[in-house]
């Protein structure tokens, strides 16, 4: 495993009885990188990550994250790493900030408050650190997830499709958090099943169907598997998604997405 690697993954197998969810799997991640695992439902994506932060075992193959062995070097793993699943492990009863504050001090951590402040302010949750968590959109629950699953600045982050069941703008939010977490020099595995959340984040895409990994590279390169582009001219007009956040950022309030939305928009066109 090099220096630029932060996962690597050999001939990964795990069946469940005689369903057989990993077939051989093969992937590596550079350090500091969003890669995309893509897959429909039934995949095997979950599993894939499962395996990968230590909760589930493989049959065969081997994996490490961070340099450490996932099933050798369990614990060095859970050192590195950290997982939010498909759903945010948020306590509804307690504050943003008192989700943050518990966490911190779980991991024996000083300065449990000033962390948890630290990051509020890092996922624009500042002004409702002292507010219910039920009170929160699904956008705020997924970015204050996030930000409890920094605490101690882990390496390796996996997101276990995190935008599922969120709507256009708590999407647009998980999206400005992953891109800040890569900026900041975290590696990232993202798993989806929306090609367009794919291609907006990831530096690598990797494909997998029915339990092997079919396609693997940038997005330049996924596409020269493509046939070559034919060219032509039609009326564009804009899509729901992008009606929708043009209108609530009129309404006030949304001003951040809607540009968002376009600019995504915009990227697609130029593509």
């Amino acid at each position: 495993m090099t220096v630029e690697t932060a996962i690597r993954v050999r001939g990964l197998r795990k069946s469940f009885g005689d369903v057989h969810v990993l077939r051989g799997v093969d992937l590596d991640v550079p350090r500091g990188s969003v890669f995309a695992l893509l897959g429909s439902n039934g995949a095997g994506k979950t599993t894939a990550v499962r395996i990968l932060s230590t909760l589930l075992t493989a049959d065969s193959g081997t994996a490490t994250v961070h340099g450490f062995d996932v099933t050798a070097q369990a614990a060095g793993v859970r050192e590195v790493i950290s997982l939010t699943g498909q759903f945010a492990a948020v306590d509804e009863i307690l504050s943003g900030r008192e989700n943050v504050v518990l966490v911190a001090r779980l991991r024996h951590l000083k300065n449990a408050g000033r962390i948890a402040d630290g990051l509020l302010a890092r996922f624009a949750l500042a002004d409702a650190g002292r507010r219910r968590v039920s009170t929160y959109s699904g956008g705020m629950r997924r970015r204050l997830d996030v930000a409890m699953s920094l605490i101690g600045n882990p390496p390796v982050v996996f997101l276990d499709e995190p935008t599922t069941g969120l709507d256009p703008e708590g999407r647009l939010e998980v999206w400005r958090t992953v891109k800040e977490l890569a900026r900041g020099g975290t590696t990232v595995l993202l798993t989806t099943q929306y090609l367009e959340e794919a291609e907006h984040l990831a530096d690598r895409i990797a494909i997998l169907h029915e339990g092997r990994i079919i396609a693997n590279g940038t997005l330049a390169e996924l596409k020269q598997l493509m046939p070559a582009a034919t060219v032509e001219y039609v009326e564009k007009q804009p899509g729901l998604e992008e009606i929708f956040l043009t209108i609530i950022g009129t309404a006030g309030g949304g001003h951040e997405a809607a540009r968002d939305g376009a600019a995504a928009s915009d990227w697609k066109e130029r593509r």
